[in-house]
């Protein structure tokens, strides 16, 4: 995935650590779009999974019984001492160099093509959301979170919460081969619930948060499926080289199925409780991002009808 080297990046999209939540922490109760933080893409799962298991209290995790003051997040900058300043990320070729200018590059296409899909169906602008890069813990419109969480969506501000560390921790502990484009997916993913909350979707998993069937699989799946639209017509966007190779796809493919709840449970107890799912199955999450992929549009993507 080589960006144009001339392409301009907007590194405004993504901060370090800053911006979070000052209207007095969590606002309690619901599920996304009253305050929770949605997904954990990749690797949320991972850490809810592992706290069942456990017997840890997921809210532990992600809790609202702190509040932010002065407008700080409390998070620290993601440590990567190879990588450039998000200030001297200004051009694709930086991207190509940097895993920080890389998730610029990345979040800047995801916006950009949701900017324009949003422009050509009419209605709805689309509004922009920032990442914020973390280590350790952060606080954020959706209460205080630790690593643990990994990456996750905030609708209460907007915002997407990215710890790199965690990629790694994908590789060495749930066997995903890893890779640029596998970061790109979860980016595409957390964008894809910003999205969802823009269209007021998110509101449709109220009340249901588990089983194969459940809402909140259906949520998770649909962010995949917008994940692969990006995909398909991220070369549009303007920031790309050329479209993804078939070992690009792969990556996403590879982490999607890796990230399965069904291969989570095997792995952690050992068996598969269809009934605790939370994020779908790991043909399902391969099946809704290939779908997206294959057709490139949002339209394809309505995993609220039938099955899944």
């Amino acid at each position: 995935m080589d960006f144009r080297d001339d392409v301009d990046l907007d590194a405004s999209q993504v901060e370090e650590g800053g911006g979070g939540f000052s209207g007095g922490g969590f606002p309690g109760g619901g599920f996304p779009g009253g305050g929770l933080a949605i997904g954990g893409g990749v690797v949320g799962v991972v850490a809810l999974v592992v706290a069942l298991v456990l017997g840890v209290n997921p809210a532990d995790l992600l809790s609202g019984g702190g509040s932010s003051s002065g407008g700080s997040t409390g998070a620290r900058p993601a440590s990567d001492p190879t990588s450039r300043d998000l200030s001297e990320c200004k051009k694709g070729s930086d991207a190509d160099q940097s895993e920080k200018c890389r998730v610029v590059g990345v979040v800047n296409s995801v916006q950009k093509y949701w900017r324009d899909a949003f422009a050509e169906r009419g209605g709805q602008s689309y509004r922009n959301a920032r990442t914020v890069l973390f280590t350790n813990a952060v606080s954020t419109g959706c209460g205080q979170a630790s690593s643990a969480v990994g990456p996750f969506y905030c609708p209460a501000d907007s915002r997407v919460y990215l710890d790199l560390g965690f990629f790694k921790e994908l590789e060495s502990e749930f066997g995903a081969k890893g890779g640029p484009f596998a970061q790109a997916y979860v980016i595409g993913h957390e964008y894809g619930h910003h999205v969802q909350n823009i269209l007021g979707t998110n509101r449709r998993a109220a009340g249901d948060s588990q089983g194969a069937g459940s809402a909140s699989v259906r949520l998770e799946l649909q962010a995949d499926c917008y994940a692969g639209v990006w995909a398909k017509n991220a070369v549009d966007t303007g920031f790309y080289e050329s479209p993804f190779t078939k070992a690009d796809i792969q990556e996403a493919l590879d982490a999607a199925a890796a990230v399965g709840d069904d291969r989570i449970q095997e792995r952690s107890r050992g068996r598969v409780d269809p009934e605790g799912w939370t994020h779908g199955s790991s043909q399902q999450r391969v099946k809704w991002f290939t779908t997206g992929y294959t057709t490139g549009s949002p339209a394809r993507c309505d995993t609220f009808s039938g099955t899944v």
